[in-house]
């Protein structure tokens, strides 16, 4: 008979209106209403926690998990970003060291030396190598000078178009890396434009950990770097652009 009246009531109302005992009635005869639509429970306003024990159902308990679910997620978040953020500002402090090193450099050699060797050192890497393909004329051919020559063409090979490849779990090309290259499993391949006058340049940088460079990773302070790199050569052999 309720059910009915309330039947009678809503045709009354117009169809599609609810009142609060609709809704009353509705959830009584759907318990499992709020576990197959849990997203409601967040607009609802919940009921004050009774003292000395009661029946009813704590919305508010299981709102406080949900929020302290949602806190620990965002903490986690937050802990992640700022990981990340002295991860970068760890990065460009030793690419801006390397580039101090570079401008230091009171001999060619010594700048030869500095790329081959204290910029290893400098950006925690295993190897890093100055590649100049065969045909230069101004730049040393002598790979005890720290530069490795390779045949026309082979930088093209490795870059294509791109201006940097950068690469992880892999084992290093010995053309590239000489006889380090057992250790690297990931690399940063860079193109160097030094000038119009020399042939094709590349930096290489090899690591023994797998995940230092990746595809997705920020290129900006690696192509800084290499624009000192160029600069730097330019002005000790007196090339142009």
């Amino acid at each position: 008979m309720r059910k009915m009246g309330r039947e009678q009531g809503a045709n009354q109302r117009g169809p599609g209106a609810l009142n609060a005992e609709d809704v009353v009635a509705y959830l009584r005869e759907h318990p499992d209403f709020l576990t197959r639509h849990a997203d409601v429970v967040q607009h609802l306003t919940p009921p004050l926690v009774r003292r000395g024990g009661s029946n009813i159902a704590d919305l508010q308990y299981y709102m406080i998990e949900r929020l302290q679910a949602e806190m620990g997620r965002l903490r986690g978040e937050q802990q992640d970003l700022l990981r990340g953020s002295r991860a970068n500002l760890n990065n460009q402090n030793r690419i801006h060291a390397a580039a101090l090193f570079l401008l230091d450099a009171q001999s060619f050699e010594q700048l030869i030396q500095t790329i081959t060797t204290d910029l290893a050192v400098l950006l925690d890497l295993d190897v890093a190598c100055l590649i100049v393909e065969s045909g230069a004329r101004d730049l040393p051919r002598n790979e005890t000078a720290g530069v490795r020559v390779v045949k026309a063409g082979s930088i093209e090979g490795w870059l294509g178009r791109r201006e940097i490849v950068l690469a992880g779990n892999l084992y290093g090309d010995p053309t590239i890396f000489g006889g380090v290259a057992g250790l690297v499993r990931s690399e940063a391949l860079i193109r160097l434009h030094i000038s119009n006058e020399c042939p094709p340049g590349m930096l290489a940088f090899g690591s023994r950990d797998s995940e230092m460079f990746h595809q997705g990773q920020g290129t900006e302070l690696l192509s800084f770097l290499a624009r000192v790199v160029e600069r730097c050569i330019r002005c000790w052999l007196d090339l142009p652009a």
